[in-house]
């Protein structure tokens, strides 16, 4: 199998460039995607750390009743603009703006004003928007993932002053092949095909088709995810593009604060399952690794990488260049879960429903006897007297999505992956020392005891809305679970003892030695 596999940084005199800020500065951004946990952490820092940009322009779709502009006074409410609105004041109003649409659709939904407004104005695009759920539907994660693709490549070759478009895709989009190399591999389907087929077939057809059509491909978000690439790919010498590819996105490590965090996905739902007591066994291994990066240092990345490419004069001989925006600083199950058992009792979930302990197996089978006694039969008795009271019932729901999840990531809890992030490393050794302070990556945090512990109190404060102040009642809530949690194992074992000890073969056995 061939790749191809080449860059522009390599002979490029870089003494008179300008510096990032400088780069940005007077720039239009479109930016698809900006409502997610990536998308915030973008445009926080664009408007920090390049504040002299002309403008942000956000597609936003109207969800669940409430519009694009509603949407956008919610994002700027967010915790992670607590910086910006205490040092920067003013910037957010007058810098961002909203366009109303969705990156599903024909046209990216907009307006016919909006989309001249882009072609007329933009100069840099940030394609993050994506279906990140592994059990989306095909058709669902297809027009999210590949149409939304093949929409900004059209407006793209339309824009009058673009200087570079910024594709956000996955590091596990080629988990087909280890090690995975910054580079376009093979496609698994033709995207035109993939995309009619969605169009033509019903629901209850696509279903029944899926499984065969991904094939060996675990997921729809992982085969539409690397489709997309492609879409992308076809334009190599007609436009400025470069594609990221992030691996487990995870917690800040200083930006906007430390331990910023706004979705459930890697080590956030061990971390909490374990400090919930939700999760009491997970199908891996303790040695088991993955590689993470932390939000803020891949956003860095970001910004870095549209820079390097958009203060290149674009030419038809250009390369689509490919980074892995990987940390390869392996952080293992057993650290994970040293972790948590020694921190989560010092900073303890208000509204944990268990005591903290966690097993990890590869047995299937004691995987799934593990799950009916410690996951589903205490979910079924706590939803029960939640019933008898009147209230609510939510744990066994909530136990089977944890189910659900771990059979999904089983592929992923059981290989690990090599990924080659020369060009990653090449971008940031580029860096003008100007850039330093603002840029800079290098993951010298990542899975210290540190940045665990900022993790906790972001999952606390960001996931949770737990309040610090909650504290002392969350610590002695969880020594008081943790006793009853005692008081019914030493039960249950003495009721089983007993019931050894009565039974009619063992006072048999007994009288039989007199």
């Amino acid at each position: 199998m061939v790749l191809e596999k080449m860059g522009f940084l390599e002979d490029r005199d870089l003494s008179n460039v300008p510096t990032i800020p400088e780069f940005y500065k007077g720039k239009s951004i479109f930016i698809t995607g900006g409502t997610g946990f990536m998308g915030k952490v973008l445009i926080e820092k664009l408007l920090y750390s390049c504040t002299d940009l002309d403008k942000i322009y956000l597609l936003i779709r109207t969800k669940k009743g409430v519009n694009a502009e509603d949407r956008l006074k919610n994002i700027y409410l967010s915790p992670c603009f607590d910086r910006l609105r205490k040092e920067r004041p003013g910037v957010f109003e007058s810098k961002v703006s909203v366009m109303d649409g969705d990156a599903s659709q024909v046209g990216l939904g907009l307006t016919k004003e909006d989309r001249e407004l882009i072609i007329k104005k933009v100069n840099i695009v940030f394609h993050t928007a994506a279906s990140v759920r592994f059990d989306d539907s095909l058709r669902f994660a297809a027009n999210l993932n590949i149409r939304s693709a093949v929409e900004i490549v059209e407006i793209a070759k339309e824009m009058e002053n673009l200087d570079v478009l910024v594709h956000v895709s996955t590091s596990y989009s080629n988990a087909r092949w280890n090690p995975i190399e910054e580079a376009m591999y093979p496609a698994y389907a033709d995207w035109r095909e993939t995309l009619k087929i969605c169009e033509e077939l019903d629901e209850d057809a696509l279903r029944a088709l899926t499984p065969k059509y991904l094939g060996s491909v675990p997921n729809t978000y992982i085969f539409t995810k690397q489709l997309a690439e492609h879409v992308i790919y076809e334009q190599k010498g007609k436009l400025p593009i470069i594609i990221i590819r992030p691996s487990v996105v995870v917690s800040s490590v200083s930006e906007p604060v430390p331990g910023w965090i706004e979705n459930f996905n890697g080590p956030i739902a061990i971390i909490l399952g374990i400090g919930t007591g939700v999760l009491r066994c997970i199908y891996t291994t303790d040695d088991f690794a993955t590689d993470y990066v932390p939000v803020d240092e891949s956003i860095r990345h970001f910004i870095a990488a549209a820079w390097i490419r958009g203060t290149k004069k674009f030419e038809p001989t250009d390369d689509i260049v490919i980074y892995n925006c990987c940390s390869n600083k392996k952080v293992t199950n057993a650290q994970l879960l040293s972790y948590g058992q020694k921190y989560c009792w010092d900073i303890p979930f208000k509204n944990s429903i268990w005591t903290i302990g966690l097993t990890m197996t590869r047995n299937k089978y004691y995987y799934y006897i593990k799950v009916f006694f410690n996951h589903l039969l205490p979910a079924l008795f706590v939803d029960m007297l939640l019933w008898l009271m009147g209230k609510p019932t939510m744990l066994f729901r909530l136990q089977r999505r944890v189910f659900i999840s771990n059979i999904a990531l089983q592929k992923f809890m059981s290989r690990e992956w090599l990924f080659v992030v020369d060009n990653f490393n090449r971008l940031r050794d580029c860096l003008k020392e100007d850039d330093y302070r603002d840029f800079y990556y290098d993951f010298k945090k990542l899975g210290t005891e540190e940045h665990f512990v900022d993790s906790l109190w972001g999952s606390r404060r960001y996931l949770l809305k737990e309040k610090d102040e909650n504290i002392p009642q969350a610590r002695i809530r969880i020594r008081a679970v943790y006793a009853l949690d005692v008081i019914i194992r030493l039960a249950l074992y003495g009721f089983i003892f007993w019931k050894i000890i009565t039974s009619h073969y063992v006072v048999n056995w007994y009288q039989s030695l007199l």
